[in-house]
């Protein structure tokens, strides 16, 4: 979905503040058209929008911030400086970048572990934000929460559970609602997410009582590393909720991210009810820093998206054709978000850890001790000590993935080889309950 400017102009000047809201309210002189949206039970924006210099110049600066600050993750974590899960963002700006620029700072946005720019959209510094995935004292939760809760004023993780954000989602909308502030909730999640029962209860909810959910998801085309085709037995996703509206996007492309995510934002304004958003977008890199993101994809695919589709760069290219800056400009742009994202990782490193008392504050809940697990009891050893030759050499294949939990190898010794499984748990469990009883 290319777009292409057919008017050109010199810009005009806006404040900062001025420019990260309300941007159709401005006389830019910049207009730029894009394919039309595909719709579903609605009739969606129209495929063009007005744009100007400084608008272009902002999106430019933030989407380089988001992937440089993604870059120092990257750097960080291979030097064993950050612990745990770390999601990056990289090829995924436009979607956070244009629909952050389609609403205001009071409506509420929750998604997924993949949160870190999206701190940065809502306002955190990255000191706060390389802070926090150092697990320091200075970072946005005090260094608690890591990479996949952070958390800042009306932006609400950050969760580690895949799709368990929806119908939390759906809920911070009703209160939108039942306080009648005119406010939405944007609920990002992936496709990896689009099969979970629990989204499709939050549909559910969020229908009956036309909340005002604007339902995000962010097809980057892989759930972990299991192709959308291989785990969704339909991939429109949006059109998957039924009796809620839908509208899939460019999700590359930031004007069009922001056109149609303005036209849903006044929808759920006007009291309509919920929608869903697909965004076609892509990541480059893996699902997590422990995946390459190779084995399931060629390194060409992945190539030929930054070369076409790149959000950055298809940005540039606008700012470049309408003479709204030069390459040396744009160049200096870059530069300082480079040293912007490495003083702050300075800051992060130099930072102290919290110190242990720490840990029981805002707790409000009386902690219940956690049965202690013995080695034993663990699938790797019952299997190596009491499993057949058939499935102890299972257990060596080789499969596509694999899973961050080694999920499959539970798969693969219960039902035999298979090849690329959507996860979800619960399914899982049942399956597990039922061969046992079988046996």
């Amino acid at each position: 979905m290319n777009s292409s400017t057919y008017c050109k102009g010199t810009g005009h000047s806006s404040s900062k503040q001025d420019f990260l809201r309300g941007y159709a309210s401005k006389s830019g002189d910049i207009q730029v058209k894009f394919n039309k949206f595909d719709t579903y039970l609605c009739d969606g924006p129209a495929n063009q929008t007005t744009t100007n210099k400084d608008e272009l110049m902002t999106f430019f600066t933030d989407m380089t911030k988001m992937r440089r600050i993604e870059t120092v993750a990257d750097q960080l974590y291979k030097k064993k400086l950050i612990r745990g899960f770390c999601h990056l963002y990289n090829g995924q700006e436009a979607v956070c970048t244009g629909m952050e620029a389609a609403i205001t700072k009071e409506d509420h946005v929750i998604t997924a572990y993949r949160d870190h720019t999206f701190m940065m959209a809502r306002g955190a510094t990255p000191k706060e934000i390389l802070a926090e995935l150092l697990m320091k004292s200075t970072g946005c939760s005090k260094g608690k929460g890591g990479s996949m809760h952070m958390f800042t004023r009306n932006f609400y993780g950050g969760n580690g559970i895949v799709g368990a954000q929806c119908p939390l989602g759906a809920g911070i909308a009703f209160t939108q609602k039942y306080n009648n502030t005119g406010n939405v909730c944007l609920t990002y999640y992936g496709d990896g997410a689009a099969n979970q029962g629990q989204l499709f209860e939050a549909f559910n909810m969020a229908k009956l009582w036309d909340l005002p959910c604007i339902f995000i998801c962010e097809n980057n085309k892989f759930g972990m590393g299991t192709p959308q085709k291989r785990a969704a037995a339909g991939d429109d996703f949006y059109t998957r909720a039924h009796y809620i509206p839908g509208i899939k996007v460019d999700g590359m492309n930031v004007l069009a991210v922001k056109t149609a995510g303005k036209w849903a934002a006044d929808w759920c304004r006007a009291g309509k009810g919920p929608l869903v958003m697909e965004m076609d977008t892509y990541r480059y890199v893996g699902h997590s820093m422990s995946d390459p993101g190779t084995s399931y994809r060629t390194r060409e695919e992945v190539n030929n998206v930054r070369q076409i589709r790149d959000p950055i760069e298809y940005v540039r290219k606008l700012i470049l054709d309408n003479k709204c800056a030069t390459e040396d400009e744009l160049t200096a742009i870059e530069d300082a978000a480079r040293v912007e994202m490495d003083e702050a990782a300075e800051f992060a490193i130099a930072s102290p850890f919290p110190e242990p008392g720490e840990l029981y504050t805002n707790v409000y809940k009386e902690l219940v001790p956690v049965r202690a697990v013995e080695m034993t009891d663990t699938l790797i050893v019952v299997v190596n000590q009491q499993g057949n030759k058939q499935q102890q050499q299972q257990i060596k294949d080789i499969i596509l993935f694999g899973g961050m939990f080694i999920i499959f190898i539970l798969l693969i010794c219960l039902f035999g080889p298979l090849k690329n499984v959507q996860h979800h748990r619960s399914n899982i469990t049942a399956a597990e309950q039922q061969q046992q009883q079988l046996r």
